[in-house]
């Protein structure tokens, strides 16, 4: 047989080593014997490889040879590579040496490949035995080296086929625990890897939320600590990483199965992402749902959260009541800061709950807790009017709204990343817990180019259809007249630092306007200039010109600069608002961040009269500064593959938004 190795690495000494040198390393390589369960055959045919590997290392004229063969072999582009014939008598002995320089996994094939018939040998024979030890430990060696590079699922896979081929010869009982082990261990990992990866990947993304679900259920619930393997401070942040990976209708699916065997928390979380699904696709249907779930779970504290969803569904009296009843004094205060009008205060803290523990941890969702394109949506004015009819326009309590304790706790919910609400069961998930697992990169979603719920300065409140006389007068049209009015004086003005807001109710962050009321004009900033791209059909050069431009002013903006006022000729609200709250982070902070970002390559997947989608190629690296300058922390220089919508919007295009597909 052809061994995959050269001389030089399968005696394990470096091309300049010299004659003493491949003597000496001779002599260490024959004490140090391999896996004691290998037969004095086995080990006899590695010695007398590894000797005849030195005499021709040690002979200078054969040395000679041999390298200008190397030499003339690494000249072929890599169509060929080195490689000894080897006696079928030292076949065995010569894949332990495989193994042993560093090729585990060629080492596991070829050895699988000597046991599958016609080739394989006599049943409970000795060539057998050591055969099925070295692809035990070949396959165990080649996994972790797998698992060392990052590529969970090619290790999983190995470990797989190692197990099967084990357990069909019925060898090796203690290599099969260790493969077992192993390929839980795994499992996590697995997980995120699947998940990870692109949306359009649906067997593999199956796949891993089958890995997932295996996951919990091993644990006895997301509550759960039974598996030893995987103890909570390991899941807590495998957890907290993994739901940005999933899609809200994945979260939606997932956690109703798991609240369906018993689990408060996984109750919650449905939840949570019934409602996201709900305002960010303007279904009130799912919003209703998410409110007769949170009424039905009898939990304590939880007024403040249901007049959040009363008023989304439209129910203002409902909702005032219920936040009335339940908020701590703490909050009411906090919410009294925000607006001298009841509703208004609604409104504070509703779009404060949807920007901080609804809208975020969704693989597809990027939605602005914008409360008037949602009262203004037409899909949300049809459900409040049919429900105004049904109801017969009178906004009452709802009688499924439990009367809270008199002194109900209200504490966050923190472990899941949701700042408002704990389960009775304690679940903590806190994503800056240890555990080992390196975060991801998280993937932005892909929004609607064509739909991005922009609202003109001049015209606050825009009906999707003409507004009915007996709706002006209800409930429907007060909610959208404050919303609007609330969302006005929000863009319009920044309020001042406030204190630090309870638990319950942080202070929101603003929405930036891509069309702001008129104001001075800000003084020009160099480097900072906008080119918009009027071209109706670009091509792959002039969008990437385009995306420069964008990737350009963002750094200049993360660094500290001011955003250009016309910024919005090259972007769409959604980016410029992540992009806003971005730079409000840092400065409350007092930190910026320098960028160096360069494109290496881009080309067009998808192109047409009003959507481009560019898959571009970055050289990303990063330094995150304090005031005085101070590195705090950086990124490394790396690759990244990023995908990147635009939307033509009258005669520009426009950046709509950013998805990583790495």
């Amino acid at each position: 047989m052809d061994l995959p190795i050269d001389h030089f690495r399968l005696l394990g000494v470096p091309s300049s080593a010299d004659a003493q040198g491949v003597l000496r390393t001779l002599q260490s390589r024959l004490d140090r014997l391999p896996h004691g369960g290998f037969s004095p055959e086995t080990l006899q045919a590695r010695a007398e490889l590894l000797r005849a590997s030195a005499d021709l290392l040690s002979d200078a004229d054969r040395r000679a040879a041999y390298e200008a063969e190397l030499t003339s072999l690494a000249n072929t582009d890599g169509t060929l590579q080195p490689a000894l014939e080897i006696a079928t008598a030292r076949q065995v002995g010569g894949l332990v040496l495989l193994m042993e320089g560093g090729q585990p996994l060629e080492a596991f094939e070829l050895a699988s490949r000597s046991l599958q018939p016609p080739q394989s040998p006599t049943l409970g024979s000795g060539r057998e035995g050591d055969l099925t030890l070295l692809a035990g430990l070949a396959c165990l060696a080649a996994a972790s080296e797998l698992e060392e590079q990052r590529r969970f699922e090619a290790a999983a896979r190995t470990l797989e086929q190692g197990l099967q081929l084990l357990q069909r010869l019925g060898r090796q009982p203690d290599l099969r625990e260790a493969m077992h082990a192993q390929l839980e261990h795994l499992t996590p990992y697995r997980v995120l890897d699947l998940l990870s990866r692109d949306l359009v990947a649906g067997v593999e993304r199956q796949e891993g939320l089958a890995l997932l679900e295996q996951l919990v259920q091993r644990r006895g619930g997301l509550e759960g600590d039974g598996d030893p393997q995987f103890p909570s401070q390991d899941f807590q942040p495998f957890f907290h990483q993994i739901r940005a990976f999933l899609t809200v209708q994945e979260q939606v699916d997932l956690f109703s199965r798991w609240a369906a065997s018993g689990s408060d928390a996984a109750d919650f979380l449905a939840t949570i992402a019934l409602t996201a699904s709900g305002f960010a696709q303007r279904k009130p249907e799912r919003i209703a749902e998410a409110r007769h779930r949170l009424q039905r779970s009898g939990r304590e504290g939880i007024e403040p959260l249901l007049a959040n969803l009363h008023l989304l569904l439209g129910e203002a009296d409902t909702a005032r009541s219920c936040f009335d009843r339940g908020a701590s004094q703490e909050l009411k205060d906090w919410a009294a800061g925000k607006s001298a009008d009841p509703l208004g205060q609604l409104c504070a803290y509703c779009s404060d709950w949807l920007v901080r523990d609804v809208l975020p941890g969704y693989r597809d969702l990027e939605a602005e807790p914008d409360l008037v394109a949602y009262f203004s949506d037409r899909d949300v004015v049809a459900y409040v009017e049919r429900e105004d009819q049904r109801r017969g326009r009178a906004y009452l309590p709802s009688p499924a709204v439990a009367e809270p304790a008199e002194a109900s706790s209200f504490p966050p919910f923190d472990d899941l990343g949701l700042g408002t609400l704990a389960p009775p069961a304690p679940l903590s998930l806190d994503g800056d817990a240890a555990g080992g697992f390196a975060p991801l990169p998280a993937a932005d979603a892909e929004t609607d180019p064509d739909d991005d719920g922009e609202l003109d300065d001049d015209v606050p409140l825009r009906w999707p259809l003409p507004p009915r006389p007996w709706l002006l007068g209800g409930g429907a049209a007060l909610l959208l007249v404050l919303a609007a009015a609330w969302g006005l004086r929000q863009r319009q003005s920044s309020p001042p630092p406030a204190p630090a807001p309870p638990v319950t109710a942080p202070a929101p962050a603003l929405k930036l306007s891509p069309k702001p009321s008129p104001k001075p004009a800000p003084t020009p900033v160099v480097g900072l200039r906008i080119t918009p791209l009027t071209v109706s059909r670009p091509d792959a050069s002039q969008v990437r010109r385009l995306l420069e431009n964008w990737l350009t002013v963002k750094s200049g903006v993360l660094a500290g600069e001011p955003i250009p006022q016309d910024l919005d000729r090259i972007a769409r609200e959604g980016p410029m608002a992540l992009l806003a709250r971005e730079r409000r982070d840092d400065a409350a902070r007092g930190q910026t961040q320098k960028l160096e970002v360069q494109i290496i390559d881009l080309s067009l997947s998808e192109s047409g009269p009003q959507r481009l989608v560019a898959i571009a190629r970055l050289r990303y690296s990063d330094r995150r500064l304090d005031a005085n300058g101070t590195v705090l922390e950086t990124t490394a220089p790396l690759e990244l593959r990023n995908g990147y919508v635009f939307g033509r919007d009258g005669d520009s295009w426009r950046l709509a938004a950013t998805q990583s597909l790495n």
